[in-house]
């Protein structure tokens, strides 16, 4: 046979190049119960559609080449449930996965030909950040960072990151700048690690209070899903794009229709009090309204006065932005907006309608809210709800009331807007009405107070605003999905094929 050394040559070399830091440090993870960088991308792709791109790049350093196989970060291209897409998996037996101008270029790569053929880009975080002395010096650092577009979010392909172990630097660049970010209990995000943050301000810390997953799933709000394992957060990364197009140019993918999903809402009437002052899940709402388990919640544990979810209705992907009394008595806080603008940025970018579901008070006030600069939270919110071009479905349930009104799409913020029998609409709930212009309490006198009461709840039903066409439609609370399922054919836009103007596409990526 030709070419016998060369074949040889190659079998090695690529065998070293596949052996990641070796089997030592492969055996203490799979002690810990953590899959390496391989596996991890064999568990998340179709099997057998993984491309490797840069199997052979090793550091720059002559000292290190036989020491740093593929650089320390696994790239390339696969598919997920038939659907191409790129990913980045950081190794970390190599070097603690380090960021180096070569496996930086290794990774820009898979970016630009992701946005450039229109596939969505998954970055599986674990990694010390910067690789010294790689990058010490002006050469170094300017070797790493000579793309001014490198961090530059154009959304026009979905990204996806999980944050598996400890992350620092470029892991934690790309789980911030990413659509969807789900983080495994156990990890770590942050800018530096503990040890450099002690050397820098004399201050111990541990990761868990440096970067945990309390901190961005209740605190920061970067993270959106928390899980226990790498194959949980694997697997919601392939739930999470299954609602999404591959490319901002295309409408999201349209899924089968599960049986029982038209019956589940009729008994909705069952979670609602029909006393005003009494709270509810509106999770559970949800669910009677959506597709039968097509609920992905994002954020759960951030902002808990408002819901954000992806959902299908009648098969279609849409976006839920939905008040939850059950917090709060649902009055909207500094978090809550934050979490509705990025679900709105990301509804936008990737042409998914919105649907509000509405029982507000109005936004939470007081001095902490003034600290957390609601007034500015607000307006965002209403301006990215102006720049919004996807379908947008407004559903008064109950009570909604002041500027909020607007920001919950009512007032033309919204394309449609239904009200249940039940809603109630003004610029403050009545009874705080009375306190402010009259000064009295039931306690005070009984009978002024409940006249005065009438008087202030005077055109405030569901009728009274769809008298004057602020609701085009009054509906029974079980005839929500057939409703929402009408407006989703309606807004079905055959010029467009269901793609909107993105005007929100280069929102900030954090908040």
């Amino acid at each position: 046979m030709k070419f016998v050394e060369k074949i040889e040559e190659h079998a090695e070399r690529k065998q070293r190049a596949l052996s990641m830091g070796g089997e030592e440090k492969l055996a203490k993870r799979r002690e810990k119960g953590m899959l390496n960088a391989r596996e991890r991308v064999h568990y998340l792709l179709d099997p057998g559609s993984f491309v490797e791109s840069g199997l052979f790049s090793t550091s720059m350093q002559p000292k290190d080449r036989d020491r740093t196989p593929a650089d320390g970060k696994i790239v390339g291209f696969g598919r997920i449930e038939s659907r191409r897409v790129g990913i980045v998996s950081n190794d970390f037996t190599v070097k603690g996965a380090s960021s180096s101008p070569v496996n930086s270029n290794k990774m820009e790569h898979v970016k630009k030909v992701g946005a450039r053929s229109g596939f969505p880009v998954v970055f599986l975080g674990e990694s010390t950040g910067a690789r010294m002395p790689d990058i010490m010096g002006a050469k170094g650092i300017i070797g790493v960072n000579n793309d001014p577009q490198q961090y530059m979010r154009l959304r026009t392909n979905p990204w996806a990151a999980a944050v598996l172990g400890l992350s620092f630097g470029s892991a934690t660049w790309y789980s911030a700048m990413a659509d969807f970010t789900v983080m495994k209990k156990g990890a770590c995000m942050a800018v530096s690690s503990p040890r450099l943050v002690a050397l820098a301000t004399r201050q111990e810390v541990d990761f868990e209070e440096l970067g945990g997953w309390r901190l961005h799933s209740e605190v920061t709000g970067l993270v959106d899903m928390v899980v226990d394992t790498d194959e949980q957060a694997l697997d919601a990364i392939r739930n999470y794009l299954g609602y999404l197009p591959s490319h901002a140019n295309e409408a999201p993918p349209r899924h089968e229709v599960p049986k029982g999903s038209d019956e589940a809402c009729e008994g909705i009437l069952d979670l609602i009090p029909e006393a005003k002052g009494q709270v509810y899940d509106v999770r559970k709402v949800i669910d009677r309204i959506v597709d039968q388990g097509s609920t992905f919640e994002l954020k759960p544990r951030f902002g808990k006065t408002l819901v954000t979810a992806l959902a299908r209705i009648d098969g279609r992907s849409v976006g839920i932005i939905a008040n939850n009394p059950f917090f709060k008595g649902g009055a909207i806080d500094a978090d809550a907006c934050d979490k509705a603008i990025s679900l709105l940025v990301q509804c936008d970018s990737y042409n998914i309608p919105v649907v509000f579901l509405v029982d507000q008070p109005g936004f939470l006030i007081g001095i902490e809210a003034e600290r957390r600069r609601m007034p500015g939270k607000v307006m965002n919110w209403l301006n990215a709800l102006a720049q919004c071009t996807v379908p947008k479905f407004s559903v008064i349930m109950r009570k909604s009331y002041g500027l909020a009104v607007r920001n919950m799409g009512g007032s033309n913020n919204a394309n449609e807007v239904a009200a249940w029998w039940s809603a109630e609409v003004s610029f403050m709930d009545p009874r705080s009405g009375v306190a402010v212009v009259h000064g009295i309490s039931p306690e005070d006198d009984p009978e002024a107070h409940a006249a005065h009461l009438e008087e202030m709840s005077r055109d405030t039903s569901a009728y009274d605003l769809a008298s004057i066409n602020g609701a085009r439609a009054v509906i029974d609370p079980r005839e929500t999905r057939q409703y929402l399922k009408n407006m989703l054919d309606v807004y079905e836009d055959s010029y467009s094929g269901g793609v909107g103007q993105h005007h929100l596409r280069n929102w900030p990526t954090g908040f």
